[in-house]
């Protein structure tokens, strides 16, 4: 496969979350088959889904693989459980998550992953970090920066270190 510009949103919301995304980019930035290009601040943001819990610290990272869709999912995910990811309810607490967001020129339909990630454009929690490193990125005919503007924003602000 082609060398592919790829955003990845990553999270955490147990235990010291701001290293734990260090520690993911990290290991990325370590992988033969990743090289890292940039990556937002982190942001402080409330949960989402219906599962009561801890505020997350969220990032979003550019980067270009050769790796096809699947494999880069099965990379990010091993990486997961590497850091201590246990499996959880969904939308629940988790150590770490490393999702893929999009991957430039490429449209994925498969059971275990689409690409654009399909909840993209309405998640600011990803759509902020995303504005800040991507901004003329264009997911369904709408920039990026565009999309942000348009998701309440405000519960989504600035990581401060505690």
């Amino acid at each position: 496969m082609a060398i592919s510009e790829t955003a990845l949103g990553l999270g955490s919301n147990l235990g010291d979350r701001a290293a734990h995304i260090y520690e993911a980019l990290r290991r990325l930035a370590c992988h033969p088959d990743i090289r890292l290009r940039t990556f937002s601040r982190l942001y402080q943001t409330p949960p989402w889904g219906p599962v009561p819990q801890p505020d997350f610290a969220n990032a979003c990272a550019l980067v270009e693989t050769s790796l096809a869709p699947l494999a880069l999912l099965d990379l990010v995910k091993g990486m997961e459980v590497a850091m201590g990811r246990q499996p959880g309810e969904r939308w629940g607490p988790r150590l770490i998550d490393i999702d893929i967001l999009f991957m430039a020129g490429i449209k994925f339909d498969h059971p275990r992953l689409r690409l654009p990630h399909p909840g993209l454009l309405d998640r600011a929690f990803v759509l902020v970090p995303l504005a800040e490193i991507a901004p003329d990125a264009v997911i369904a005919g709408v920039s990026v920066a565009e999309a942000a503007k348009r998701e309440t924003a405000a519960a989504v602000r600035l990581w401060e270190n505690r």
